[in-house]
């Protein structure tokens, strides 16, 4: 068994806390771009919500769906996006690395290299975004009358969980492109950009791109899927039962597609 293969989960939780207190104090010593960009992700996710307001001023429902159904899958997406947001950030970084050749470095430290990269960075901004979807998924709960138990609270979050999974995969498969694919970050940028699909029912798009949205890029299960658990307990799909566990393999996928780029890493650059 190799070095790396003996680390455990101890190991690994000690060192991205070593990680991450370093990366948070570098941040805060610049706290305006702290300030900024967090009311910069604060606004740009209340123009969203805004925009619910408008669209149902003028209409009741969207193909059944009302506004505070609407306001719960947007409110539910912001918090399923948070953890790609937060943690996997680096990946953006990925492309430069390894265009300069400085991916290298990550090849010889004795740790997993993709728990390695994506523990340098940790986007604080992120947390703005978690505070707002909160807000968002609570107030829409509480205009719904969803009950608020064990139960409820239970599904919410494994749903959560695994539909912020999704996310994450879909970032890492479009990150890891760069490894085979010169100036990717047209993919990164048209993966990320599927997320604003997120925030609205599958149901509402026309066959073609519901299959697209649910088995070639699963944008439909950040929310769509996991939030029919609450908002329809009566007709839940499979696919919703089944989110959590195709998020694990969607997630375990990506993961060593992102593992399979890096090994054959070379480390020439350009």
């Amino acid at each position: 068994m190799t070095l790396r293969g003996k680390r455990g989960l101890r190991f690994y939780l000690s060192i991205y806390r070593k990680i991450l207190v370093q990366d948070l104090k570098s941040k805060m010593s610049y706290r305006a771009d702290f300030i900024i960009s967090t009311i910069g992700m604060i606004v740009s996710n209340l123009v969203g919500f805004v925009t619910f307001y408008i669209l149902f001023s003028n209409f009741p429902s969207i193909n059944g769906w009302t506004m505070y159904e609407m306001l719960f899958l947007y409110g539910f997406s912001l918090l399923a996006l948070t953890p790609v947001q937060c943690f996997f950030d680096n990946n953006w970084n990925l492309r430069h690395l390894v265009k300069s050749g400085d991916f290298i470095k990550y090849c010889f430290r004795p740790i997993n290299m993709f728990f390695y990269f994506i523990s340098e960075v940790f986007d604080v901004k992120g947390l703005g975004q978690l505070v707002f979807g909160g807000g968002t998924l609570v107030y829409a709960w509480h205009h719904l009358g969803i009950p608020v138990n064990f139960m409820t609270i239970c599904q919410t979050l494994l749903f959560l969980f695994a539909a912020s999974l999704f996310m994450i995969a879909i970032m890492n498969f479009a990150a890891a492109t760069c490894f085979w694919i010169q100036n990717s970050g047209y993919v990164m940028v048209i993966m990320f950009r599927f997320k604003d699909f997120a925030k609205y029912p599958a149901s509402i798009f026309s066959t073609v791109f519901r299959f697209v949205f649910t088995f070639v890029i699963p944008i439909a299960f950040i929310a769509y899927y996991p939030s029919l658990v609450l908002l329809r307990p009566d007709s839940i799909p499979l696919l919703s039962w089944l989110s959590p566990l195709l998020g694990l393999v969607f997630f375990y996928l990506s993961y060593r597609f992102w593992m399979l780029g890096a090994r054959k890493y070379d480390g020439t650059g350009s």
